[in-house]
């Protein structure tokens, strides 16, 4: 059976970022675990299921798999994943993943080993594709130079932060995805001009963010080779 890991933050994920390749994959038949970097259950970051930020259906929708899924309520620790015995890793993503999981050397590592690996195939989200401007490879390159990726653009970051970068709840974000990831040496581009982005450049696939999501989730199973 196809496997996947899914690698999710605890200081608030995006809940559709999440939710969807999570029941879509399921819907496929991939086996998914739920690795967080200590082990407790995530967190939902509160504006994804705000009615008024996403819809009434979407809000529900996320808390319901946020509360029941048992995946979710029982992670692993990461440290305790192994990531080369899944057949894809996958980042939800969320502004909560950059305290938390482009930080973690387990995240990145994890990371590597889909993208460097003979079988492994990663899908990173929105801002969890800013874990790509702190994972080198193994000759100790940024994993990121030369690649194509898309992900959470400034341009949006622009609508959300104030002139201080601090967020609505009063956290100071620490970076902007897209200036680190270029800086790393990705050739970005979130395309937007289009409804959605999902670049896949040979084991890493990216999107851009929350309507990207099912998109994504369907060119991971596409990658893997599973029916849908």
């Amino acid at each position: 059976m196809v496997s996947a890991l899914f690698i999710v933050s605890e200081h608030g994920y995006w809940g559709e970022e999440c939710i969807e390749p999570l029941t879509t994959l399921t819907e496929a038949g991939v086996e998914i675990t739920v690795a967080t970097p200590t082990g407790n259950p995530p967190v939902v970051d509160e504006r994804s299921v705000d009615p008024e930020e996403v819809g009434e259906a979407q809000a529900e929708h996320v808390m319901e798999v946020h509360e029941t899924d048992e995946r979710l309520n029982n992670p692993i620790a990461l440290a305790d994943a192994e990531p080369a015995a899944y057949d894809a890793i996958v980042f939800p993503g969320g502004h909560g993943t950059e305290w938390d999981i482009t930080q973690d050397k387990h995240a990145r590592a994890a990371l590597r080993t889909a993208v460097e690996g003979e079988d492994g195939t990663a899908l990173v989200v929105c801002h969890a594709v800013g874990i790509l401007a702190f994972t080198r490879d193994s000759n100790g390159e940024m994993l990121v130079e030369g690649r194509n990726v898309t992900g959470f653009p400034n341009a949006w970051e622009e609508g959300i932060v104030d002139e201080q970068d601090l967020m609505p709840d009063g956290r100071k974000l620490p970076y902007w995805v897209e200036d680190e990831v270029k800086a790393a040496g990705g050739n970005w581009d979130a395309e937007l001009d289009d409804d959605t982005s999902v670049t896949v450049d040979g084991d890493l696939i990216t999107a851009r963010g929350p309507p990207s999501s099912h998109e994504a989730a369907v060119t991971l199973l596409d990658e893997l080779g599973v029916d849908r």
